[in-house]
C-alpha cells in the first residue's frame, strides 16, 4: 500500500450533506497525513448511535457536509512526519478519543481523558493545521471525532488509533472502538464487581449489554437488567443478565423494587441510558455501606442531578466513566487479545451485517431498534 504514500488517494465515503439526508456515496479525496497523523485504510465499520444523534443533528451545532463514522477497524496505509509508533501495514482500532502520552492525564494512572485529544463532536478539522483531509472537487468535507472511518481512507492522529494483534479478525474486533469497551470498562475497570456480588444495568443497549458482559466476566451472581422495553430482556440473557425490571411495570420507584429483590440494595449498578431518572434510580438503588453506582449515559446539557445527601453520608458511591476508563493506546490492544483468549464473546453483538453501498439500512435497522451492532463492510 505504500505506493500510494504521499499522493492523494481517490476513494469511495459515504457523506452527510445535510442533517437527516441519506448519507451519498461519493468518490472523495483523501489528503496523505500530515504531522502525527496516519492515513488508515478502513476495512470493516459499524454505526452507533453516537453517529446517528449527531447525523440528526440534535443538540449541537450542525457541521456538514460530513464523514460520519467512529467504529472501525482498518491497516495503516502511510504515516505522517514524526509517526514512530506505526507503520504501513499494521492493524488498528481508531479510537475517538487520544492518548498523547504527555499530558498529565495521560501520564495519570487514574485517567483516561487525554488534554490534547479528548473527544470534540464540534471540531471538523485536523489539530496540526485546521484543515480538512477529505474534498470534493475542492470543496472541504467535515471530519467527525478525529475518526471518519465512513470513507474507505481516512487521515487521524496518532494519538487515537490503538496498534492490536494482527490475527485479531477485524471484524469483530472493530467494536472494541467505542460502544463496548465503554459499557465492559464501566464494570470491571469502574464498577468492579467482586466475584459473587449483584449488579443492576440500567438500558439494555449496545452500552448496557456490553456492562452487562463485564458483570459475566467479573463472575457476578446476579445481574439485573432495568430496561423500559421489555423487549431488550430475552436477547440479555445471552449476555449474563439472570432477572428483568421494566420500571413501568410498578406503582413505586424502581429503584425501591430493586432494594426489596436484594435485600437492601444492589453491590454495583451501571446506567447505560442517559436519562436523569434512570441516573437517580442507579444510585439509590446501590446498598448503603458499600455500594458503588457508575454513570455512563451523555445527558441533555441542561439536566441537573439531584439526591438527598445522606444517601452518600450513608457510604453509598457515586461514580462517573468515560470511555470505561481505557486508555486507547496502552488499553485496548489488552482488550483484544480477551477477546483473542476467548474470555469476552463479542460475536453475540452483531446482529446485522450490509456492504458499503447499503450503509444506508445500516441507519434504518437503528432508526427502528433492530440492531445491537451492524457491520459495514467497506471492500464491498
Amino acid at each position: 500500500m505504500s505506493s500510494t504514500a504521499g499522493q492523494v488517494i481517490k476513494c469511495r465515503a459515504a457523506v452527510a450533506w445535510e442533517a437527516g439526508k441519506p448519507l451519498v456515496i461519493e468518490e472523495v479525496e483523501v489528503a496523505p497525513p500530515q504531522a502525527n497523523e496516519v492515513r488508515v485504510k478502513i476495512l470493516f465499520t459499524s454505526l452507533c448511535h453516537t453517529d446517528v444523534y449527531f447525523w440528526e443533528a440534535k443538540g449541537q451545532t450542525p457541521l456538514f457536509p460530513r464523514i460520519f463514522g467512529h467504529e472501525a477497524g482498518g491497516i495503516v496505509e502511510s504515516v505522517g512526519e514524526g509517526v514512530t509508533d506505526l507503520k504501513p501495514g499494521d492493524h488498528v482500532l481508531p479510537v475517538f478519543t487520544g492518548e498523547c502520552k504527555e499530558c498529565r492525564h495521560c501520564k495519570s494512572e487514574e485517567s483516561n481523558m487525554c488534554d490534547l485529544l479528548r473527544i470534540n463532536t464540534d471540531r471538523g478539522v485536523m489539530l496540526s493545521d485546521g484543515k480538512t483531509r477529505f474534498s470534493k472537487n475542492g470543496q472541504p468535507i467535515y471530519h467527525f471525532v478525529g475518526t471518519s472511518t465512513f470513507s474507505e481512507y481516512t487521515v487521524i492522529h496518532v494519538g487515537c488509533l490503538a496498534k492490536i494483534n494482527p490475527a485479531a479478525p477485524l471484524d469483530k474486533v472493530c467494536l472494541l472502538s467505542c460502544g463496548i469497551s465503554t459499557g465492559l470498562g464501566a464494570t470491571l475497570n469502574v464498577a468492579k464487581p467482586k466475584k459473587g456480588q449483584s449488579v443492576a444495568v440500567f438500558g439494555l443497549g449496545a452500552v448496557g449489554l456490553a456492562a452487562a458482559e463485564g458483570a459475566r466476566i467479573a463472575g457476578a451472581s446476579r445481574i439485573i437488567g432495568v430496561d423500559l422495553n421489555s423487549s431488550h430482556f430475552e436477547q440479555a440473557k445471552k449476555f449474563g443478565v439472570t432477572e428483568f425490571v421494566n420500571p413501568k411495570d410498578h406503582d413505586k420507584p424502581v429503584q425501591q423494587v430493586l432494594a426489596e429483590m436484594t435485600d437492601g440494595g444492589v453491590d454495583r449498578a451501571v446506567e447505560c441510558t442517559g436519562s436523569i431518572q434512570a441516573m437517580i434510580s442507579a444510585f439509590e438503588c446501590v446498598h448503603d455501606g458499600w455500594g458503588v453506582a457508575v454513570l455512563v449515559g451523555v445527558p441533555n446539557k441542561d439536566d441537573s442531578f439531584m439526591t438527598h445527601p445522606m444517601n452518600l453520608l450513608n457510604e453509598r458511591t457515586l461514580k462517573g466513566t468515560f470511555f470505561g476508563n481505557y486508555k486507547p493506546r496502552t488499553d485496548i490492544p489488552d482488550v483484544v487479545e480477551k477477546y483473542m483468549n476467548k474470555e469476552l464473546e463479542l460475536d453475540k453483538f452483531i446482529t446485522h451485517a450490509v456492504t458499503f453501498s447499503e450503509i444506508n439500512k445500516a441507519f434504518e435497522y437503528m432508526l427502528h431498534g433492530k440492531s445491537i451492532r451492524c457491520i459495514i463492510r467497506m471492500d464491498a
